[in-house]
């Protein structure tokens, strides 16, 4: 019955119009922020946007925290040099925020943390505020790693994209 529910919500459900919702100017604006943020400490964010699950891995049992580790592994966020990449994943359909850390920031960062982080941005974003939902996001991200990564005034490689992906 779930399952059916969420390939339902997959195919139907609100929150979609990715693009309207992250438009070109708001994906600049993540992309500055992120970048912004990075410097200010050793961690490594990335943000993905996907609209919707496909049908077929829904029936074959796809949930959220799966995709996310899925694209966890595929935008390469575990390969950083100090194991301190963060991933956003926003499923647009099913009105889902996952955020994935490395181990290195599993480690020192506690799921609850990131859960409040997950919360604020929920919240925004069911007000239709899109842009606060993931800028505040981004900023808690950062002060997070910026307590628990500090860059120490040192000048720390970019490696990973800024920009979102969008799916």
């Amino acid at each position: 019955m779930v399952r059916m529910r969420r390939l339902l919500t997959n195919l139907f459900g609100g929150w979609f119009q990715l693009h309207r919702r992250f438009p070109a100017a708001l994906l600049d604006e993540i992309t500055a922020a992120i970048a912004a943020g990075e410097r200010t400490h050793k961690g490594e964010v990335r943000f993905a946007i996907e609209s919707r699950l496909n049908p077929l891995a829904v029936l074959a049992g796809l949930d959220v925290q799966t995709r996310a580790r899925q694209l966890f592994a595929q935008l390469r966020v575990w390969d950083t040099e100090y194991n301190s990449g963060v991933l956003f994943y926003v499923l647009l359909a099913e009105h889902r925020i996952e955020i994935v850390a490395d181990r290195g920031i599993a480690a020192r960062v506690t799921a609850a943390e990131w859960d409040a982080v997950c919360q604020r941005m929920r919240g925004c974003y069911a007000r239709g505020a899109w842009r606060d939902g993931s800028l505040q996001g981004i900023a808690a991200a950062h002060a997070l790693l910026a307590r628990h990564f500090p860059g120490h005034d040192k000048a720390c490689p970019d490696e990973l994209p800024d920009r979102p992906v969008l799916l």
